[in-house]
């Protein structure tokens, strides 16, 4: 990407003078498309200090540096043309932006000279009426964090995820809102690690219910292969949910525990309490994978179990069919001189004899569970 080339060529570029035109955040977006930029606002001492609601990010920047503070821009999959000029303006480091831009990244913590670059999977739970074979359970989306001195950006992809009722509740916050950019970075780790949680909870019961169906009695009704289906589906959608969480467990110790420049030490304390929910989740999902296979395992054992009844049943009907059909054979041989062939009981008596047979073989097959 052209962007991504000339940010390669000057890691931390001077900062350019700011335009009045606002020409830096030019985009190519459609004019009927909505821009890529959701909100942007200045804070400083914890209030919101600007009322308009089409406030640009030049002209926040402006502002903080002009008055202290912070400002924070929040944008829903950006271009590489609409993120340039931010990207330029705070001296973001080229991969940081390339992962922003391109999305579907790990979670991880990176430190870019001044800038913390944090990457968040979130996690969205689909109401579904019945649990199917092709049921989507979760959701990802992604949001990216740069945390600066005196800014903090969001890149957000997904359409689910959204931000606005978390800065609300922020803003009716001032004490915490004024510890900085790493009182929102917390805010939003913590309710994404919220947001973990109910999920978590949500699977649980879809697990639950299909660990019931598995082991309830009176399933014969049920077509083979339909549990087997429903459960793969379930493991395919945990491991998803698997990777959202277990890689985001280190940058929320190293968050907690390692001293940072630009994390507030008040608020690095909060860390630990995310870190010890995420910790929580994790062993969660660890326990449904583990739980998953355990169900799994169980479902091919009694689809094997029925099997095997079923060639049961096949060779002990065919074993009695074999006495009729033996017998049958031997006087069907074309013989003159054979015995009650030419007997007036004969043929009652070896038709009694015939019945009595497959009766006896019947009720023994029965009385070991064969039939």
């Amino acid at each position: 990407m052209s962007m991504i080339h000339n940010l390669r060529a000057a890691v931390r570029p001077s900062r350019p003078s700011l335009r009045k035109d606002g020409g830096a955040y030019d985009t190519t977006r459609d004019p009927s498309t909505p821009s890529a930029v959701v909100d942007c606002a200045v804070y400083r001492d914890g209030a919101r200090i600007d009322v308009s609601k089409s406030l640009t990010p030049h002209e926040a920047v402006r502002k903080v540096r002009r008055d202290g503070g912070f400002v924070w821009i929040g944008l829903h999959e950006p271009t590489e043309a609409e993120f340039s000029g931010i990207a330029s303006e705070f001296g973001l480091h080229p991969l940081a932006v390339e992962d922003a831009i391109q999305a579907h990244q790990r979670p991880k913590l990176e430190r870019y000279d001044d800038t913390l670059f944090t990457v968040f999977k979130t996690i969205h739970y689909v109401d579904h009426a019945e649990l199917t074979a092709s049921s989507e359970v979760v959701e990802t989306g992604e949001v990216m964090c740069f945390t600066g001195r005196d800014f903090f950006i969001t890149v957000r992809h997904g359409g689910q995820g959204s931000l606005r009722a978390l800065r609300h509740r922020l803003q009716d916050d001032p004490e915490l809102l004024a510890k900085g950019p790493s009182a929102v970075l917390h805010a939003i780790a913590d309710h994404v690690v919220d947001g973990y949680i109910a999920v978590a909870d949500a699977v649980q019961d879809d697990i639950d219910e299909v660990e019931t169906e598995v082991f309830s009695p009176g399933r014969k009704g049920t077509p083979r292969g339909t549990d087997a289906g429903r459960i793969y589906q379930l493991k395919r959608e945990v491991l998803e949910f698997k990777r959202a969480v277990s890689p985001l467990l280190r940058p929320m110790q190293l968050l907690s525990e390692r001293p940072m420049r630009l994390i507030d030490p008040d608020i690095q304390k909060y860390f630990r309490d995310v870190a010890d929910h995420l910790a929580r989740v994790q062993e969660q999902v660890i326990g449904f994978d583990e739980l998953l296979n355990s169900i799994l395992q169980a479902n091919l054992a009694q689809a094997s179990v029925a099997q095997n009844e079923d060639m049961r049943k096949i060779t002990s009907w065919a074993a009695i069919i074999a006495v009729p059909t033996m017998v049958c054979g031997v006087y069907g041989m074309n013989f003159d001189y054979m015995p009650e062939l030419h007997w007036k009981f004969g043929y009652p008596v070896v038709m009694t004899a015939m019945v009595g047979l497959c009766v006896g073989i019947h009720r023994t097959l029965k009385r070991n569970g064969w039939l």
